[in-house]
């Protein structure tokens, strides 16, 4: 139970079988979504150091968890993230103007385009779990082919949302995919001290479904065990929960001091010498004759511009104000609401003499 199912080891090098499921093109693909992400991160903790942007929760270190899931999903699967899995939900369609939007502080951030299913990024713990597997099992009332996906690191696992969620998707064979990225630390806490069980993985069969433990830095491995537990779900065989080992390079937020808890110089430049996802890839792609240096600057220089465009989008956009809060709350709006929203209109404002 303790072991990774790898397919791409560390040095770029193949230990496993792709079983003929992975063509170039995806491979490309894979690399160059994982490109556009670690940008898109290194720029947001850069903003939010410049006072344009609020706390923001980091995930350098774990594209391939977060890309290689993503991308193995269809247009109509339901993702359901935490705070940390932009670059999953950027993958699964989301525009990265709008995740600049939600760490801006503005309500418009949490929208997704309406033919997708990308649910708000979720900041209570384990919560979206369970309300991942109410969906999949809608999904399976009415005999739709989709599953849904749920994102949660290791401390979500000591939440009773986990067991709830876990149990349900085991009674009713939902279609639902567990998926907890393991970073080895529920911020502060490692998860030696916060579970006797040595795995997340093995907590599976207590309910009866079935537990992958997999090298999360390994963009192979994650797209071939998503791919096959998909098949499962959408086979009436119900759910799977997968257990990505890999490990966050920065702090749990941009208020977090991981140092304080952590020999966080040390395990980083590990992880990032020996393990690192893009750097794994890149060495494979390269021995194949599928990249090259020239390659790698015109791609930099695109995703830079990508996401330069989407930042000009996004604080382009109005700024929020304190009646923001009351919309997207009711299909239709309540008495109640309308009534409060009106009554916080009409208070003046600080500069009118309201104390702070």
């Amino acid at each position: 139970m303790s072991s990774l199912y790898q397919v791409l080891s560390p040095a770029g090098e193949l230990v496993g079988d792709l079983k003929g499921q992975l063509d170039e093109a995806t491979m490309i693909k894979m690399y160059e979504n994982m490109v556009l992400v670690r940008q898109f991160d290194r720029k947001s903790i850069n903003l939010q150091r410049q006072g344009r942007m609020g706390t923001y929760a980091p995930f350098e270190g774990q594209e391939a968890s977060q890309v290689g899931s993503a991308m193995a999903l269809t247009p109509g699967d339901w993702l359901f993230p935490t705070y940390r899995d932009h670059a999953a939900a950027i993958v699964h369609g989301q525009s990265m103007a709008r995740v600049f939007l939600y760490w801006m502080g503005h309500m418009e951030g949490s929208i997704s385009p309406k033919h997708l299913h990308i649910m708000p990024p979720c900041v209570p713990i384990a919560t979206q779990m369970v309300h991942a597997v109410g969906t999949a099992w809608a999904s399976k009332l009415q005999n739709e082919k989709h599953v849904s996906i749920a994102y949660f690191g290791d401390g979500a696992s000591s939440e009773g949302d986990f067991h709830e969620a876990l149990n349900f998707a085991g009674v009713f064979q939902t279609p639902t995919i567990f998926f907890c990225q393991n970073n080895g630390f529920a911020i502060s806490v490692p998860f030696s001290q916060q579970s006797a069980s040595k795995t997340i993985a093995q907590r599976s069969a207590a309910y009866d479904i079935p537990g992958v433990r997999i090298d999360g830095n390994d963009i192979f491995a994650v797209w071939l065990t998503m791919k096959e537990a998909m098949k499962r779900a959408l086979d009436g065989k119900g759910p799977t929960l997968i257990e990505a080992v890999t490990f966050r390079y920065g702090a749990h937020t941009t208020a977090d001091d991981p140092k304080k808890y952590r020999d966080q110089e040390s395990l980083s430049e590990e992880w990032r010498q020996e393990r690192d996802p893009l750097q794994r890839l890149r060495v494979y792609l390269e021995n194949q004759g599928l990249w090259n240096e020239t390659k790698e600057a015109e791609l930099i220089a695109r995703v830079n511009e990508q996401i330069d465009a989407a930042l000009v989008e996004a604080e382009s956009y109005p700024k929020s104000k304190p009646e923001d809060m009351f919309k997207h709350v009711y299909a239709e709006p309540s008495w109640m609401a309308t009534e409060q929203e009106s009554e916080l209109v009409k208070q003046p404002s600080k500069q009118e003499g309201i104390p702070a």
